[in-house]
């Protein structure tokens, strides 16, 4: 074994996938064996170490040789549970490659240990009959999966998952029901079940697929209708620089929907989604749940009220007033924000604005002096409120009052900068700071713009 094969054996272990990879390009043997004799990608799979997985493969491990029981790294990440490992060995050709047998079995692998549940199956494998020891663990960057143990042996019981992505790796068209059916017997969106069937869900792009899916939105069961929800946001990502093929149909769909959902958190997350679709309903929607008891209801419903931050009509601009006043501040700060440029209720949502500038919660002061910078025509006495502002404790609070003076070309603004000073990177791509540079490179070269 070479020095930067034995590196990469220590990387792998340790979990450095950027250690891996670069190991790897510079010609380290991404199948080295281990001193037990098995290649580094076992180690990362029994290690459900997805990344350090990915990095392997991505580098030239072979995730289909044939090990001496018989068995292969790819094998063993399916018998392991792990979506993440799974997931870093799949890949676009893989239906290609694979002979239809080793799919098969592959497939009935993560089946049988879905079907039957892992505490079952660890049971069948190891004769154990106490209890099992499950834990909750973290398998990516966002999804969980219970990790079980039992007889000295641990599995993560992400089967489900797993078959899902297999099915769809090698085009078997699983039904749209039986999926939606896999994703809600763990009804929590965080869990890798669910994720992976809105995931593929989203890119079986057929009508079909489209019409059994949202055919789920009237179901008795909650768990189901959000499922939809989470379908539609995420085709409204994927749609988000293309053409939406369906896009009459859902904004239809949702205004119907949105009329007749009686859960209030679901209803929040309908009318979160409709209202980014162009839709004549929506001001009417907006009204009917203007006093909707639920303030995660109020706070989607000035935005179904307004059109370019103006209100569409002299009922929406009532609604607004006293949703400038509601008792929930998100339900304020969204009143506010929606219809920031309407002239005629700028009293309002100054006056409100500034009362909660002036809350004990810094991201609540962050929001409303955001807010309250971008505000047109700002008048004196709110210039003077941001200037106020300038020795507040959060630093985003700073950067909006100085940001509102800049707008209206306050005097007060070179000082403010100044006191403001560098800005951590992690503002690097706020629009606030290049304005404030730019106002500060017109003042210092007049004419300049």
């Amino acid at each position: 074994m070479s020095e930067s094969d034995g590196r990469l054996g220590v990387a792998v272990r340790a979990g450095d996938a950027e250690t891996v990879r670069a190991l790897v390009a510079a010609g380290a043997d991404p199948d080295v064996l281990d001193a037990d004799g098995l290649p580094l990608l076992c180690v990362a799979v029994a290690a459900y170490d997805g990344p350090v997985a990915g990095a392997l493969v991505v580098g030239g491990a072979d995730p289909d040789r044939v090990l001496p029981d018989g068995s292969t790294p790819r094998w063993r990440a399916v018998d392991g549970g792990s979506p993440a490992v799974c997931l870093a060995l799949l890949d676009d050709e893989l239906r290609l490659r694979l002979p239809a047998a080793t799919r098969e079995r592959l497939l009935a692998l993560a089946r049988g240990w879905y079907e039957t549940g892992a505490v079952e199956e660890l049971r069948r494998r190891t004769g154990a009959s106490g209890p099992a020891m499950t834990v909750r663990v973290q398998d990516d960057d966002y999804d969980w999966v219970d990790q079980v143990s039992l007889g000295g042996l641990v599995v993560r019981a992400g089967h489900g998952s797993i078959l899902t992505s297999l099915e769809w790796a090698f085009r078997i068209p699983t039904p749209v029901d039986e999926l939606i059916a896999r994703a809600v017997e763990q009804p929590d969106e965080d869990h890798v079940n669910w994720s992976t069937v809105r995931s593929i869900l989203s890119q079986r792009l057929s009508h079909e697929t489209w019409s059994a899916v949202v055919a789920h939105h009237r179901a008795p069961d909650p768990a189901r209708r959000r499922l939809v929800v989470d379908y539609l946001r995420l085709r409204a990502v994927m749609c988000f620089d293309r053409p939406d093929p369906y896009e009459k149909e859902e904004s239809e769909l949702l205004a119907t929907w949105a009329a007749e959902e009686t859960d209030s958190a679901l209803l929040a997350r309908v009318l979160d989604i409709f209202l980014g679709y162009e839709h004549p309903g929506q001001e009417t929607i907006g009204l009917r749940h203007a006093g909707h008891p639920d303030p995660r209801v109020r706070r989607e419903v000035p935005y179904a009220l307004c059109r370019d931050y103006v209100a569409r009509s002299l009922a929406a601009r009532a609604a607004l007033v006293t949703l400038t006043r509601d008792p929930d501040t998100r339900v304020r700060l969204s009143a506010c924000m929606a219809g920031s440029r309407d002239a005629d209720l700028r009293p309002d949502i100054t006056r409100a604005l500034l009362l909660m500038a002036e809350d004990p919660d810094a991201e609540t002061r962050g929001a409303a002096v955001s807010t309250l910078a971008e505000v047109q025509d700002l008048p004196r006495a709110v210039a003077d409120a941001l200037a106020g502002m300038l020795d507040d404790d959060d630093l985003l609070v700073r950067l909006a009052a100085t940001y509102g003076l800049a707008r209206c070309d306050d005097p007060r603004t070179a000082e403010a900068i100044e006191r403001l000073g560098p800005l951590p990177a992690a503002y690097e791509h706020d629009h606030r700071p290049s304005a404030l540079w730019r106002w500060s490179r017109r003042k210092a070269n007049p004419g300049s713009e």
